[in-house]
């Protein structure tokens, strides 16, 4: 895929096998490069892993020299999880156990929806359907969430290649 950065890729090959290892439950990855992973023109500036808590732990334990001190997951008023962010070779990557969204009234656990496997170079990378990418960015409401969001509906409403 040409239009994954060489950090980008750097981190996925160094990730995604060690993800597929050691999470116990269902993994994948959401914001930008989930969305750009299906195709949407947006720029990356790390990798967001939505896991379980106990797989959030596990790779605390397991990255815990990679480990950012001091760092909190941003917009704590509307996001909470078990979360670390880690440096790695190209992009951070920061880890999302058992995300949960305030949506005004209570929390609720953000759901990855129907996932679908995306093929790069050999690596089985998990990502939120298109749909559901959209969903789960316009529930986080943010302006750069809701750009994203936009950039993945072009995606659905262009033809195919080869029916134009």
């Amino acid at each position: 895929m040409s239009h994954v950065t060489p950090a980008l890729y750097a981190t996925l090959a160094e990730i995604v096998p060690e993800l597929h290892v050691h999470c116990v439950d269902p993994w994948c990855l959401i914001g930008s490069a989930a969305a750009l992973l299906v195709g949407a023109e947006v720029s990356v500036a790390d990798v967001d892993v939505l896991v379980s808590r106990d797989d959030a732990q596990r790779l605390m334990a397991l990255w815990a020299p990679r480990r950012e001190a001091m760092h909190e997951l941003a917009g704590a008023d509307r996001f909470r999880s078990h979360f670390a962010r880690f440096r790695f070779p190209g992009l951070p990557v920061e880890v999302m156990g058992g995300l949960e969204l305030h949506d005004g009234d209570a929390w609720q656990p953000v759901k990855a929806g129907r996932l679908t496997l995306v093929g790069l170079n050999g690596l089985a990378v998990p990502v939120p359907s298109v749909a559901d990418q959209i969903r789960i960015l316009e529930s986080f409401g943010r302006d750069k969430d809701l750009r994203r969001a936009a950039s993945l509906r072009t995606l659905t409403s262009s033809p195919r290649r080869g029916e134009d």
